[in-house]
């Protein structure tokens, strides 16, 4: 079988890195790039550094800050007007998903045009585009290292995940450094969202030994990090082995695929407005049990990565200890249900068929080791209530 593998052209990775981004901005030949960020890294002062980089080695940049959690087609609009204002010939994604997702829409859109609704799955674009450069300031996303983005369409609340080769970043500068003030509630969501990446990228139907040895890298790390990093922001080791396990299951799940959780999660995320980290962590115990049949070995895989149970155990017993793990590590950083998130019982009743047919219509349910029926993804819905 042959597999197809699509990673970021070069990277710089480690602390200070941020302050190479100028060269490599300036290595790709672009001159007048737009940064793509959010009002927070802004504000803070944290993108106006990266512009001093920029213009240190000669680069022109423009700054578009008005980035939304989980963006939606109109928030775009913005992006795209300042992209031609600018004349720019590359995006920088710098900040977490959001960012990275409105930099790649912008990347394709600017370039080709069209509605970011024509790119959705089970299309895959590989079309023109402005070169992505992505600098990550979360440990969870893997945005960075990903030939996806995910764009909100705010008429039907559906979330759109539109994948190819155009919205793989060319150049990445991962610096741990930008996360250690992540605040702990953030450090949790994205860390578990980062576990569920590799899982979903090991487990998959389309798992191959190359993304095999990324997403066991990135468990391993996490299970030994994650708690650690979440209990102490300062701590450094923790800080910089979560945001390589990000980068490593970022380039696991978009060189395999992610499967039933990320199926389920983008609805939520669309209709509730649950970060996607959180939603992901909300499903990932109950979709692992529910999975676990179909794939025993796989999952008895992770669990002896994550150092949960000894090589020799039986398969079944190691599969038992993985779920058992998930649900003690989502107690340990206070991981909501919808319900205690403020979800109302009703509005989610009333939801729970349409969240299920957009969850198959995005494909990556087809992924999972048990592919559900509708009424089995409904039921888990309301399981995890």
């Amino acid at each position: 079988m042959v597999t197809d593998i699509a990673l970021p052209r070069f990277a710089r990775i480690g602390a200070g890195a941020i302050d190479e981004l100028g060269s490599v901005v300036a290595q790709l030949g672009i001159l007048r790039p737009m940064l793509v960020t959010d009002k927070y890294l802004s504000e803070t002062g944290q993108a106006e550094r990266l512009v001093k980089t920029l213009h240190a080695a000669g680069i022109e940049a423009a700054v578009f800050s008005e980035t939304v959690p989980d963006p939606t087609v109109a928030s775009l609009s913005g992006g795209l007007d300042l992209v031609k204002a600018h004349n720019a010939d590359g995006i920088i994604g710098f900040g977490g998903g959001s960012p990275m997702d409105t930099a790649k829409a912008l990347a394709v859109l600017s370039a080709n045009g069209g509605s970011i609704a024509s790119y959705k799955a089970p299309s895959s674009y590989t079309g023109p585009a402005l070169p992505i450069v992505a600098v990550p300031t979360t440990a969870g996303s893997g945005s960075e290292a990903t030939q996806f983005t995910v764009i909100t369409d705010g008429e039907t609340d559906e979330k759109m995940l539109c994948p190819g080769l155009s919205f793989l970043p060319i150049a990445i500068v991962v610096d741990f450094e930008l996360t250690v003030s992540m605040p702990a509630r953030l450090t949790a969501d994205t860390g578990v969202d980062a576990l569920t990446h590799a899982i979903e990228a090991y487990v998959s139907r389309r798992a191959s030994p190359f993304s095999d040895a990324l997403a066991l890298a990135a468990m391993r790390s996490i299970s030994q990090h994650l708690r650690r990093a979440y209990a102490d922001g300062a701590d450094r080791q923790a800080r910089e082995a979560m945001m390589l396990a990000s980068t490593q299951a970022g380039m696991a799940f978009s060189n395999s695929s992610v499967a039933l959780v990320h199926g389920m999660s983008r609805p939520i995320g669309g209709h509730f407005h649950v970060a996607h980290g959180l939603s992901n962590a909300m499903l990932l115990p109950a979709i692992t049990k529910f999975s676990i049949e179909s794939a025993v070995d796989r999952y008895a895989d992770c669990a002896k990565a994550m150092g949960l149970v000894a090589e020799s155990a039986a398969s079944a017993y190691a599969a038992g200890a993985l779920v058992a793990e998930l649900e003690q590590l989502c107690r340990d950083v206070e991981v909501p249900t919808p319900q205690s998130y403020g979800v109302d019982k009703d509005d989610w009743e009333a939801r729970l068929e349409l969240m299920a047919e957009q969850a198959l219509a995005s494909g990556s349910p087809g992924n999972n080791p048990r592919v559900p029926t509708k009424d089995e993804i409904v039921e888990l819905y309301r399981k995890i209530y």
